[in-house]
C-alpha cells in the first residue's frame, strides 16, 4: 500500500499530544492481581448486553449503576445484583457513580452524551471504557479527544468499542493489504444496509425529553444521525484499511415518509450516498440505508492493481490476488460483533490489572469525524473539505428539559 500513513492523518495523530495506541489483541501477560470493579452509565439494550460480559468473560465485579430512566435503572439495577445504594438516578447520576469507589465506568448511553460522560469518570480519576460513537458535532469530538489526552497523562485506561479491529481475521486482512498483496489501491467501496432499527418505545404520560432519549436512535440530534451512530462502524473499517482519513467528500442523502407507522419518530435520514477522496487518489464510495432487511450487509471492499479485499462486518472476509498465493480466504463467517466486543473487554480489564494502560481515542475521534464529514457532505449536497468540517464550532444542543 502506498503511503500507508499520511501527512494530513500524522497531523491528526500528532495532535492527539502522543496517545498510546496499541493493537486491541494485545494481551498483558501480568497476573490479575485484584479483581476490577466497575460502574454502568447507561442501563438501555446495549448496557444491559453489554454489563454481563465484564464479570462473565474478563472476571471483573459490575458494583453500581446509573441511568436518567428510573425504570430502567430499577431493573438493571436487579438484573445486576447491584446494591439499591449502588444505584444512582437523576441529572448527576453519571457523575455521583464516577466518584463512587469502583476502578471503572463503562459508558452506554446515547452517542451526545459520551463526552460528559467520558470527562467526568476521567476528572474522577477512573479508566473508561466507552461504546462508539463517540460525539455528536465537530466540537465535542475535540473535546472528547482531550479527555482522552487527560486519561494518558493519569495512567488511566481509555478505550472505545470497535469490534473488528479486535478480530484476528481483520487483522490479518490488513496486513496483507498493507505489505502489498493486492497491490497499490486505487479505490473502495464502503456500505452498510440494514432494517429500521427503532420503533416508537415511549409510554403514556412520558415526558417529551425522556421521550426523546428513549427514541434516540431516530434523533439526529442525540444520536448523530445514522452515518455517525451506526455506519461509523464500517467508516472505521475503511480509515483503517486505507491508513488514513478522507481529504474531502460530497453526498447527498433523505428521509423516507413513514407517517403512519411505528417507525415514524425522530427526524434522522434513513439513507445516505456520499464519495470520499482519501490520500494517494483513493476514492471511495460509501452508501447506508435503514429502509429494509433484505440484503443486508456491512462491507468494504478495497481493489488494487493486483486484486481486491472483500471484508464484511460478521461475514465473509478474503483477498482475491492476480498472484494465487497471494489470495486468501480468512473467513466465511465471524463473530465480529460479540467476539470483537469481549476481546475489547478483556484486554481493557487486563490493561488495568497490569498496570499498562490502553487508549485509542485518536483513531476513535478519527473515525467519528469521518462520519461527521460524510454528514456535513450529506446535509448541504456539497463538496466539503476535511479542514472545513474541522473548522466548525456548531454545536449540537438537545434542550432535554427533563422532569425529575
Amino acid at each position: 500500500m502506498d503511503d500507508h500513513s499520511s501527512p494530513a492523518r500524522r497531523r491528526f495523530l500528532q495532535s492527539a499530544g502522543g496517545v498510546l495506541l496499541l493493537k486491541p489483541e494485545i494481551v498483558f501477560g501480568s497476573q490479575a492481581n485484584s479483581t476490577v470493579e466497575v460502574g454502568l452509565v447507561g442501563c438501555g439494550g446495549r448496557g444491559n448486553w453489554i454489563a454481563p460480559f465484564f464479570p462473565e468473560h474478563a472476571g471483573a465485579r459490575v458494583v453500581a449503576v446509573a441511568d436518567v430512566i428510573q425504570s430502567r435503572l430499577e431493573s438493571t439495577r436487579d438484573k445486576l445484583h447491584v446494591s439499591p445504594n449502588r444505584a444512582y438516578w437523576g441529572p448527576d447520576a453519571h457523575r455521583e457513580l464516577a466518584h463512587s469507589t469502583l476502578d471503572a465506568v463503562v459508558i452506554e448511553t446515547p452517542p451526545y452524551f459520551h463526552p460528559a460522560h467520558a470527562a467526568s469518570a476521567i476528572a474522577a480519576g477512573k479508566h473508561v471504557f466507552c461504546a462508539k460513537p463517540v460525539a455528536v458535532d465537530v466540537p465535542d469530538s475535540k473535546s472528547f479527544l482531550a479527555t482522552g489526552q487527560q486519561a494518558q497523562a493519569r495512567h488511566l485506561s481509555f478505550w472505545v468499542d470497535f469490534q473488528s479491529r479486535a478480530r484476528p481475521v481483520f487483522q490479518e486482512a490488513v496486513a496483507r493489504m498493507t505489505r502489498g498483496d493486492i497491490g497499490k489501491l486505487a479505490m473502495a467501496q464502503i456500505y452498510y444496509y440494514a432494517n429500521r432499527p427503532w420503533t416508537d418505545r415511549s409510554t403514556p404520560g412520558m415526558d417529551p425529553g425522556h421521550k426523546r432519549i428513549v427514541n434516540w436512535l431516530g434523533d439526529r440530534v442525540i444520536s448523530g444521525d445514522i452515518i455517525v451512530e451506526q455506519n461509523v462502524h464500517v467508516i472505521d473499517m475503511a480509515n483503517w484499511y486505507l491508513g488514513a482519513h478522507p481529504l474531502k467528500a460530497v453526498g447527498s442523502g433523505g428521509r423516507t415518509n413513514w407517517a403512519g407507522t411505528k417507525s415514524d419518530t425522530g427526524d434522522s435520514f434513513d439513507h445516505f450516498a456520499v464519495t470520499f477522496w482519501y490520500p494517494n487518489q483513493v476514492h471511495a464510495s460509501f452508501s447506508s440505508h435503514q429502509l429494509t432487511g433484505k440484503s443486508a450487509d456491512l462491507c468494504v471492499r478495497c481493489f488494487g492493481l493486483n486484486g481486491s479485499a472483500d471484508t464484511h462486518y460478521g461475514g465473509l472476509v478474503r483477498l482475491t490476488a492476480d498472484d494465487p498465493a497471494k489470495s486468501w480466504n480468512g473467513a466465511e463467517k465471524d463473530d465480529t460483533f460479540t467476539g470483537g466486543c469481549i476481546a475489547n473487554i478483556q484486554n481493557f480489564i487486563q490493561s488495568i490489572q497490569s498496570g499498562k494502560p490502553i487508549n485509542n481515542a485518536a483513531t476513535a475521534v478519527e473515525s467519528n469525524l469521518t462520519g461527521i464529514l460524510g454528514r456535513t457532505a450529506a446535509y448541504r449536497e456539497a463538496t466539503v473539505t476535511w479542514d472545513e468540517m474541522m473548522a466548525s464550532t456548531e454545536k449540537w444542543e438537545a434542550s432535554l428539559k427533563l422532569k425529575w
